[in-house]
C-alpha cells in the first residue's frame, strides 16, 4: 500500500473507453466481494457498524470538495441482481446505501467515476486531495455535515483494504473511492483505486 502523491498522477486527461466502469463492475465495491442478505461479505468479516445501515440523519444529496472543484449531486447506490454495486452517472457520486449515512456512526462510503469518453468525471482530481482539505456533504432534510481529509492512498484493485474502509469504529467517518493508477487497454479498466479517508470536522 502506498500513499498517493498528488503530484505523481497525470495532469492531462487520459480518458478510458469505459471510464471508471471497472470501479464497481462484477463485484461489490471494487473487489471480489459477494453478497449475502444484502450486505457485503468480503474475505474478512464486515465490521458490525455496517449493519447499522441507514441510521442517522438525512440522506446525502450533494457533495462539495472546494480544494478540487467538486460540486455534485449524490444518489443512493444499492446492489444489483448480480451482487455488484450500482454505478452512478459520470456527473454524480454514489452513496453506498446499505452502509451508514454520512454523519452517522461508522464508515460512510461514497464512490464516483474518474472520467469517461466525454472527459473528466466527478472524482477526476480525487487523488490531489491533501490532509486537512474539507469535504461537505449536503443532506435531504437540510443542513450539511463536514469532514476533513486524513489521508489518501492508491491501491491495486485486487488488494482493496476492506478492513480499513469498513473499520470497526463508532466515529462518523467518510471514505471516497474512485479509479486510479495506469489504464489497462487490454481490459478497459484502471488498475488501481484511489481512496480518501476523512473524519468528522470539529465544529
Amino acid at each position: 500500500m502506498t500513499s498517493v502523491d498528488p503530484g505523481s498522477r497525470r495532469r492531462s486527461p487520459r480518458f478510458a473507453a469505459w471510464g471508471c466502469g471497472a470501479l464497481l463492475a462484477g463485484c461489490l465495491l471494487l473487489v471480489g466481494c459477494q453478497v449475502a442478505g444484502g450486505r457485503p461479505q468480503p474475505e474478512e468479516p464486515v465490521p458490525p457498524t455496517l449493519a447499522m445501515g441507514a441510521a442517522g440523519s438525512g440522506r446525502p444529496v450533494s457533495i462539495q470538495i472546494p480544494a478540487i472543484g467538486v460540486g455534485a449531486g449524490v444518489v443512493a447506490a444499492g446492489l444489483s441482481r448480480n451482487g455488484s454495486m450500482e454505478v452512478p452517472a459520470v456527473d454524480l457520486a454514489g452513496w453506498y446505501e446499505p452502509g451508514p449515512r454520512p454523519g452517522a456512526a461508522g464508515p460512510a462510503v461514497i464512490v464516483g467515476h474518474v472520467d469517461s469518453r466525454r472527459g473528466p468525471a466527478v472524482f477526476f482530481r480525487l487523488d490531489r486531495l491533501r490532509r486537512g482539505d474539507r469535504i461537505v456533504v449536503g443532506r435531504a432534510r437540510g443542513g450539511a455535515v463536514s469532514f476533513v481529509v486524513e489521508r489518501v492512498e492508491r491501491v491495486p484493485k485486487q488488494a482493496l483494504p476492506v478492513a480499513r474502509i469498513w473499520n470497526d469504529t463508532r466515529r462518523p467517518v467518510l471514505r471516497l473511492i474512485t479509479c486510479g493508477g495506469s489504464f489497462d487497454r487490454g481490459t478497459g479498466h484502471y488498475r488501481d483505486n484511489v481512496i480518501v479517508y476523512a473524519s468528522l470536522a470539529q465544529s
